[in-house]
């Protein structure tokens, strides 16, 4: 988008479109899109905690618990709570709410300010102006709104709002200088010396709150960055059409329109997850305090090169930048001064309360906030996120910590630096390569992993080492990138090291767009059912079919089950995408009847949804509203995720044959384990892959041949699923297998296509 914006621009500077019209195609494709985007999420949802009792403690496995997903880099200590216990808080969906709105807001002013452009090229020349001045009185008061309204934002104290103002003072005297500067000589038009003088006053307002928030919150600080950057392009356009400048000046606003629309919605894309305002980070010196000075003297030098001298008029308003300067640079040191202090008062405190070997028991008092300032003056290195899991669920004790403390202070050199993050999450910074951090790292796993001695027995202590290299992005970005590979060593099983890549952050959004539009799906019709047909390999003729499901996002497109699944499982929608399935099925099982068809249909279901005390019933009630034969309904559960649940899979396929349901077992993998599982399964199916058709190493004959006459004993029929050559099917059939599933026999495909598949064997299964 933006290089085709600007494409636009380039063909109107050249003069190959009219200059309204290049500018108009260049913001109003940008200006859509980021509509879309914020359409988005203002329509989202993500998961609110109204079922749950509002004192009950929250339970949940620790793969949810440690979903990348639910996990925000910067969310407030209360939603990291809950997010490690893998609920949402009611003070996240409160979150959430307000962050739709504020979208529905952000929407209303991007379309506002797309509009006031792109009606230009089809209005009078005579009402461009007026557009243009409704279009910035529109644009700001929502902008404004929606800034004021975003998560996150926490009241400035009164040091904090002096400041602010004196900021504020500093940069807007300098932009309306700038802009007396540089406006042409003579009469100024009204309306041009009111949105210069306003628009360099709100601009002023929020360049300042973006710089204050782009380390405390990255995220409103690119929105702010976005309105400023909108709302200026406005601005620019009311003066040229105020000063009547020629068509061909008019693309210059498009650049600053598409910017601020686009920025607007990465900014409130990475608001969305939650952003805690770290007070411990001290505001940047640059450009705070130097851009004032630095924009005044550039037009002061544009103004002397172009028209030789300054008016007393000009002189005077020149030097009121000065003061609100000096006072800012008075309030920095001041600032840094009582920084100081506290970091001299927290060390002085740490030292009365841990004894003189204070320093040897805790990581030298590093905050967030001191590590932030270290990481944005390395050039290089890297930077270690630990974190500490104790036994089950339980959080490591005050002992074990100190403990943990002395074991990272005495692995690390003497140049790196400890910081703790959280009550068992630390920081190490160093300076070394890549391989040697690693190595760092692997050490201290090995030394944090050691048994605690503690009174009665030893502790232990499970850890996740996060990696990520410094120097390559801002100081708050290399720490979510350590804790995103932190992530990553959690969900692969802890006690282990990772390195960051950017597939991690790709895989942090998708998920997230998944999280938020999964609620809700069934009740909006999105979710839909394909069918693969099941063949007889003798005869080649149909005898059944699988139901597959489809989740048909109008945002995300086409989710399969593989990753559909474990977000419904997270979000506890495993229930309900569950019954309607079945329910479809039986519906369609139904439809199908009327030709004269019996067809069986399997369902997917995993052990967790099985384990329902109602699922029996359920499945019941879904064969009795239809009509449908309860044997040509099949039940299928995967036999990775059996073991776990082995006592109550069996009861509920007992339970299913019992009613008459058919019960298979799918993904089966002929490993010892499976096959002494095998016999006390009640099933009817067994569904296996192609490989266990391939003959075995050194001549053996194929493992398949085990499996089938296991399975004749226990009297189970096999179907070999995959199948995507003729090859495959034949072996299928050389092993006595009756049927047979896969690309080489027919695809998958809606209840319409199958069912005229189905028209070509009119004696199939009737």
């Amino acid at each position: 988008m933006s290089l085709t914006g600007a494409a636009f621009l380039l063909a109107g500077v050249a003069g190959l479109l009219p200059g309204p019209a290049a500018t108009a195609l260049a913001v109003a494709g940008g200006s859509a899109l980021a509509c879309v985007r914020l359409a988005w999420l203002a329509g989202g949802a993500l998961p609110a905690p109204s079922d749950l009792a509002p004192n009950a403690p929250p339970t949940v496995d620790a793969r949810t618990a440690e979903s990348p997903a639910w996990s925000a880099e910067t969310g407030p200590p209360e939603r990291r709570d809950a997010l490690a216990a893998g609920v949402t808080t009611g003070r996240q969906a409160r979150r959430v709410a307000l962050s739709r709105r504020v979208a529905a807001i952000l929407d209303a002013a991007v379309l506002v300010a797309g509009l006031s452009v792109a009606v230009l090229p089809l209005s009078d020349p005579a009402y461009r102006l007026p557009i243009a001045l409704t279009g910035l009185c529109l644009t700001a008061p929502l902008h404004v709104t929606a800034l004021l309204r975003l998560p996150g934002r926490s009241r400035l104290s009164g040091p904090e709002l002096v400041r602010r103002t004196v900021d504020v003072l500093a940069l807007g005297v300098s932009l309306v200088f700038a802009g007396w500067m540089l406006l042409p000589g003579g009469p100024v038009p009204a309306a041009a010396g009111i949105a210069a003088s306003g628009g360099a006053v709100v601009l002023a307002v929020l360049v300042v709150a973006a710089l204050a928030e782009r380390h405390r919150r990255p995220g409103a600080a690119r929105c702010h960055a976005g309105a400023a950057l909108t709302l200026g392009g406005l601005t620019l356009l009311v003066v040229l059409l105020a000063y009547g400048a020629p068509d061909r000046a008019l693309p210059v606003v498009a650049a600053p329109l598409l910017a601020g629309a686009l920025l607007t919605v990465a900014g409130l894309r990475r608001a969305w997850a939650g952003e805690r305002p770290d007070r411990d980070v001290a505001p940047a010196a640059w450009p705070r305090l130097t851009a004032p000075a630095g924009i005044a003297a550039l037009a002061a030098g544009v103004h002397l090169c172009l028209v030789g001298e300054f008016s007393t008029g000009a002189m005077a308003l020149g030097l009121t930048v000065v003061p609100p300067i000096m006072v800012g640079e008075l309030l920095a040191a001041a600032d840094q001064r009582r920084r100081v202090q506290r970091l001299a008062a927290r060390e002085a405190w740490l030292r009365r309360r841990l004894g003189p070997d204070a320093r040897a028991v805790e990581p030298a008092p590093l905050t967030r906030a001191d590590l932030v300032r270290a990481l944005a003056q390395r050039s290089g290195g890297a930077l270690l996120v630990v974190d500490l899991h104790g036994e089950g669920a339980a959080v490591p004790e005050g002992p074990v910590l100190t403990e943990v403390a002395r074991r990272l202070r005495a692995g690390v050199e003497a140049h790196d630096l400890v910081a703790r993050l959280g009550d068992t999450e630390y920081a190490v910074l160093t300076d070394v390569g890549p391989v040697l951090a690693y190595a760092l790292g692997t050490r201290l796993l090995a030394a944090l992993t050691e048994p605690y001695p503690r009174p009665g027995g030893v502790a232990r202590v499970r850890v996740s080492v996060g990696l990520a290299e410094t120097g390559s992005g801002e100081p708050e970005d290399v720490l979510r990138q350590a804790d995103l590979a932190r992530r990553r060593a959690v969900q692969l099983g802890r006690d282990r090291v990772e390195w960051y890549d950017a597939y991690l952050e790709e895989q942090l959004v998708r998920r997230l767009d998944l999280e938020r539009e999964l609620p809700g799906a069934v009740a909006r019709g999105e979710l839909d059912l394909v069918y693969q047909p099941v063949v007889a390999l003798a005869e080649r003729t149909p005898v059944g079919t699988e139901a597959l499901l489809r989740w048909r996002s109008p945002t995300l497109g086409t989710v399969l089950p593989a990753e559909l699944l474990p977000v419904a499982a997270d979000l506890d929608l495993v229930g309900e995408i569950g019954r309607w399935v079945v329910d479809r099925a039986c519906r369609q099982l139904a439809a199908w009847s009327g030709g004269g068809r019996e067809l069986w249909m399997a369902v997917n279901v995993t052990p967790r949804e099985l384990a329902a005390p109602d699922f029996v019933a359920r499945t019941a009630t879904a064969l009795a509203a239809y009509d449908v034969s309860p044997e040509r309904l099949v039940v299928e559960v995967a036999e990775p995720g059996v073991g776990a649940e082995l006592s109550t899979v069996v009861a509920r396929l007992a339970g299913l044959r019992s009613i008459g349901v058919r019960t298979a077992l799918d993904d089966f993998r002929a490993e010892h384990a499976s096959l002494a599982q095998l016999r006390r399964l009640p099933i009817d199916l067994l569904k296996v892959g192609p490989h266990l058709v391939r003959p075995g190493g050194d001549g053996q004959r194929p493992l398949i041949d085990v499996v089938a006459n296991l399975a004749d004993r226990l009297g189970v029929e096999l179907v070999v699923e995959e199948l995507e050559s003729e090859g495959q099917v034949a072996g299928a059939r050389r092993a006595g297998c009756r049927y047979g599933q896969g690309f080489a026999l027919a695809r998958p495909a809606t209840a319409e296509r199958v069912e005229a598949w189905f028209e070509e064997f009119p004696s199939a299964a009737r």
